[in-house]
């Protein structure tokens, strides 16, 4: 059986890094995607410790840019002559700011990112999972609790994540004459570099400084992994995976 193909976006570090290494592990071939070639290439040297998937590819791509994203996608098809996985996951925060304050720009930064970024990696891999033979595939959605419960000061994330889930839903709908799933994963507060503050203390909705609870992003990883080995005929529409103790149910 030819080796399983799956790209995995924003894969320089945190959860995009511990879910290729995850997956090269179970013996799937990462294409890692991300601005940075460095840190992509020591995902990869990561991946190819990690076991049998014998390493993986490295394609430093913009997500924001159409031909970047085709240029991924068409890399990631020259192994095997197909894409079999797509983990969506590249995204921002954005800089924390009251609605009235904030920039323009920064929101079409976070926006291009996460949502535009997201589309365009969802329409090149839904592209070739249609064309290709035997035709299907899977596409996994990093959505967040965002996609849920927003936090102080962090419009232009939460409205993105909340879109990722129609963007999830939409895809869902549309691939399933071709064998196409889509599921969605949503993430709290994995030990991450862009969870780091959560061990000083981030804002709570009553405007507290308060430390929070976090998980190891290999729980995460292996979540996602699950969800990425079902047979087509089966999908996680939507998962949660969270730190037990973190202020989500009953936030604020």
């Amino acid at each position: 059986m030819p080796q399983q193909i799956a790209v995995v976006t924003g894969a320089g570090s945190g959860v995009g890094r511990a879910v290729a290494v995850e997956l090269a592990a179970a013996g799937w071939l990462p294409v890692l995607a991300g601005r940075r070639e460095e840190p992509l290439r020591g995902t990869a040297e990561l991946c190819a410790a990690a076991g049998p998937g014998g390493g993986a590819v490295v394609v430093p791509t913009d997500v924001t840019d159409p031909a970047a994203v085709d240029a991924l996608f068409a890399a990631a098809a020259e192994p095997c002559g197909r894409v079999d996985l797509l983990f969506n996951n590249a995204g921002t925060f954005g800089a924390p700011a009251a609605v009235d304050e904030l920039d323009i720009a920064e929101w079409r930064a976070v926006v291009d990112l996460n949502l535009t970024g997201a589309f365009l990696c969802a329409r090149a891999a839904f592209r070739r999972m249609k064309a290709q033979d035997p035709r299907g595939g899977r596409i996994i959605n990093n959505g967040s609790i965002s996609a849920h419960v927003p936090r102080p000061h962090s419009i232009a994330y939460t409205a993105t994540k909340h879109a990722v889930t129609g963007l999830t839903k939409s895809l869902s709908l549309d691939g399933r004459p071709y064998r196409i799933a889509c599921g969605q994963i949503d993430i709290g507060n994995a030990a991450t570099e862009m969870t780091a503050a959560m061990s000083t203390g981030v804002r709570q909705a009553d405007g507290r400084i308060a430390v929070e609870p976090t998980m190891d992003v290999a729980d995460v990883a292996r979540t996602v992994r699950h969800m990425a080995e079902l047979p087509l005929e089966a999908n996680v529409q939507f998962a949660t995976v969270m730190a037990t103790a973190m202020p989500y149910i009953g936030r604020g």
